[in-house]
């Protein structure tokens, strides 16, 4: 799996028990299909799963700069890039 994708998986990972089954859709579809990159992945998105990534993203970016894991925060940044 692509690195940023594998950062992307990890972070919704912690959203699986607690939301609605969106975060459990975009999860497995990370396991079920290798994208390439995350430019392919988010072009596979629903509207939906694009609107719940593109709010719960800006919170594990800044956790991620807080822990500073500055890795963590930029790929996970990628992704948000292509949600814009």
């Amino acid at each position: 799996m692509e690195t940023t994708l594998a950062y992307l998986r990890e972070a919704l990972s912690n959203y699986l028990d607690y939301h609605n089954d969106i975060p459990s859709h975009i999860y497995h579809k990370l396991l079920e299909k290798p994208y390439a990159d995350e430019e392919e992945f988010v072009r596979h998105l629903s509207q939906k799963e694009a609107a719940f990534l593109n709010h719960v993203l800006p919170y594990e970016i800044h956790y991620a700069m807080n822990e500073q894991d500055m890795k963590r925060a930029h790929q996970l940044n990628e992704v948000y890039e292509q949600l814009l």
